[in-house]
């Protein structure tokens, strides 16, 4: 655990993520992980991935400063052999924060530490927390209602005949303009429409057309630059299910919008 006058934990801020962390002497990197459109998570890393494996207990202990307050149980975490650091889920994580911003210490008990009999403990220290905290939450609020995982494939459904998009797939597709506008690694916008096989295949083929260029359409009026947005339209060729029930049929037709980054 860090000294009182060691203390210090940094801050790291975009709009993508938000990251928290201290170091923690003679043993690693204790660091929070907020990235957008997720929830936090918090992860222990060793200096040396030493192996460790089995049941570390995690518990909010009082800092030097506060006698007499009595621990706090958060839970415990499993480890793999192969994990080669503790990973804590958000829920966990969220608890050692707020631990952390009423100035108490969130502790890991490790037992077997080297393959040994020793009893590990990692503490981290609450000492000059709050003003980064401060720092973080602002990052926090900062964030992008997404991030790339969750909107580099997406899949926006349409009723039987029609091509015109409803208020839900327009809410989808201005999240991914969004995203877009603040990504500038993002070079490629691709727009692909498909029809389930109901009807004759060239209509199909023309409704996929009409629904893949009303996409575009929209993604061009919310300010996105069409000569990244490469339109195409496939009918019915491409089923991403057999074509055999209703439900089968309502996944067919769609528009895919696909990101592709530098």
């Amino acid at each position: 655990m860090a000294d009182i006058d060691q203390s210090k934990w940094n801050v790291e801020a975009s709009q993508f993520f938000c990251r928290l962390e201290q170091v923690v002497p003679s043993y690693g990197i204790a660091r929070f992980f907020h990235e957008a459109g997720e929830k936090v998570v918090f992860k222990l890393e060793p200096t040396q991935k030493e192996s460790m494996a089995g049941v570390v207990r995690l518990v909010a202990e009082a800092s030097p400063w506060q006698p007499g307050m009595a621990p706090e149980i958060i839970g415990t975490v499993k480890v793999k052999a192969d994990d080669k650091q503790i990973s804590v889920k958000s829920d966990y994580a969220g608890e050692m924060l707020i631990a952390l911003y009423r100035g108490m210490s969130p502790t890991f008990t490790i037992n077997g530490w080297l393959g040994s009999d020793e009893v590990l403990r990692v503490a981290l220290s609450a000492a000059n927390f709050q003003k980064s905290y401060n720092d973080y939450i602002e990052c926090v609020d900062r964030l992008l209602p997404v991030n790339y995982r969750q909107v580099a494939r997406t899949a926006v459904l349409f009723p039987p005949a029609q091509w015109r998009l409803s208020d839900s797939t327009k809410e989808r597709l201005d999240l991914i303009v969004q995203y877009i506008k603040a990504d500038n690694k993002v070079a490629s916008v691709y727009v692909d429409g498909h029809s389930d096989n109901a009807g004759r295949r060239l209509l199909n083929r023309d409704l996929s057309k009409q629904r893949a260029e009303e996409v575009t359409r929209y993604l061009a009026a919310q300010g996105l630059d069409e000569k990244v947005i490469t339109t195409r339209y496939h009918g019915e060729r491409y089923p991403v299910v057999a074509n055999t029930s209703a439900s089968n049929r309502a996944r067919n037709r769609r528009v895919t919008i696909r990101l592709e980054r530098n």
